[in-house]
């Protein structure tokens, strides 16, 4: 990879321009292509700024740090470039296993295909309190909640009935058939 360091308002040291070029280096196995490095390192006041636009086939990544230490702004903007980079390659792979143009790929093993697709929703258990009320009461409560469904016991036959807001603004009742 190819590497630039600029220094802005900072004296030119051998010292950072190694470390920033073994840095990048260990970058290389994530790019398919030859690629650019431009780093600007930038000193404002307290502020160490690491500035990295990485440049290259489909590919243009800038990424910029700061902290009060110019290395732990370079590894900063280091990590990110290497979170991009690596969300990226995944882009790019997910792009060329599907979506495209002719016949689509048949998966080796149908059940695991199906898996990864739709995967198996979560059950999420939530424990709740009712008190005997009315529909009418329900109904009333229902108005007061953010809730879209109600889980109460109906005062006149003592069962558990389910009031939920319906997707045509109305309310529906569900009750056990005795």
């Amino acid at each position: 990879m190819q590497t630039t360091v600029t220094f802005k308002n900072l004296d030119t040291s051998d010292h950072l321009k190694s470390y920033v070029s073994t840095k990048l280096d260990r970058l290389d196995k994530l790019l398919d292509n030859p690629a650019e490095a431009h780093v600007v390192l930038t000193v404002e006041k307290i502020r160490h700024i690491a500035e990295i636009r990485l440049n290259g086939d489909r590919l243009n990544i800038v990424c910029r740090e700061d902290s009060s230490d110019m290395y732990s702004s370079i590894d900063l903007a280091l990590d990110k470039l290497e979170k991009q980079l690596k969300k990226q390659k995944a882009k790019i792979k997910s792009h060329r296993q599907g979506g495209g143009r002719g016949e689509e790929k048949s998966p080796q093993n149908p059940e695991k295909a199906i898996s990864e697709e739709n995967p198996a929703p979560q059950v999420v258990v939530q424990n709740i309190e009712y008190k005997p009320m009315d529909v009418d009461e329900a109904t009333m409560q229902m108005d007061l909640i953010s809730n879209n469904f109600l889980v109460f016991r109906n005062a006149r036959t003592n069962q558990i009935n389910v009031l939920y807001r319906r997707n045509d603004g109305d309310l529906g009742l569900i009750q056990p058939v005795s």
